[in-house]
């Protein structure tokens, strides 16, 4: 199996599984995991998604051995029809995605994980837009993602320079939320999981939808978009239960609903 899925706690945990070639993707794997994420998103049970790397990396990109291969897929169907759909499936789940980079991101397995909502990293890891290194521009959501998070000019250093960004630079950058000791990291990482699994997921998830939007959006578009989400979760279950539980002084016990 390329990709390990198992759930804990209403947490889908996916963890890539290819330690050998320090998890990089080939077809197989990139259909694992879409099928993956397409499995969370449509488990009711599952409330949040956690996304690790199996051995000493979190991913190293593509695979090129296969990328280079005349028996492989084009370049550009790795593109589209590998990375992509990832990368969108990822955005538009109305859960929280979190993600624990164990070790190297490299590639497009760099850009996996700043898709992810809230990224953590262990302080071994490190990040590395390598496209450049042989050629290529960078995929993934690369160019979309990097400059919102760390700005256009180092976005832009990065991206053409290649250089390798180590965990705690990269959390000085405003590129990934949190850095841990590698020997907490799976247990740090894997505790807010669960904890947002135990959260108001409708909210969570309208939370999600509001902040895509505001990479496009102009203020008022945001501001009517938010009008329109907060009705929506002011119908919710949840929303009730927070209030009751509010207004009893006791913790509420959300359903995700």
């Amino acid at each position: 199996m390329n990709i390990l899925f198992e759930t804990i706690n209403e947490v889908a945990k996916i963890t890539l599984n290819r330690p050998e070639v320090l998890n990089s993707f080939n077809k197989q794997m990139a259909m694992e995991m879409q099928h993956a994420l397409d499995k969370c998103a449509a488990e009711k049970s599952i409330r949040a998604i956690y996304i690790t790397g199996n051995g000493r990396a979190f991913c190293a990109g593509q695979d090129l051995a296969e990328a280079i291969s005349p028996d492989g897929p084009a370049l550009q169907s790795i593109v589209k029809d590998h990375y992509n759909p990832i990368i969108e499936k990822i955005r538009r789940m109305e859960k929280p995605v979190i993600c624990a980079v164990n070790g190297v991101a490299a590639g497009a397995g760099a850009n996996i994980a700043l898709a992810c909502d809230i990224t953590f990293a262990a302080s071994s890891a490190s990040f590395i837009q390598a496209f450049s290194k042989i050629g290529l521009i960078p995929d993934s959501g690369g160019t979309f993602f990097l400059p919102r998070l760390v700005g256009f000019q180092r976005a832009t250093a990065l991206m053409m320079l290649g250089d390798k960004i180590k965990a705690d630079q990269a959390f000085q950058m405003g590129m990934i939320y949190k850095v841990c000791d590698d020997v907490n990291l799976q247990t740090e990482a894997f505790d807010v999981a669960k904890n947002l699994a135990s959260m108001p997921t409708k909210a969570l998830g309208l939370t999600k939808r509001a902040l895509n939007a505001s990479q496009t959006n102009d203020l008022t578009q945001q501001l009517a978009m938010e009008e329109e989400l907060q009705t929506t979760a002011g119908n919710s279950f949840d929303y009730q239960e927070g209030v009751n539980a509010f207004l009893e002084k006791r913790p509420p016990i959300f359903k995700g609903e």
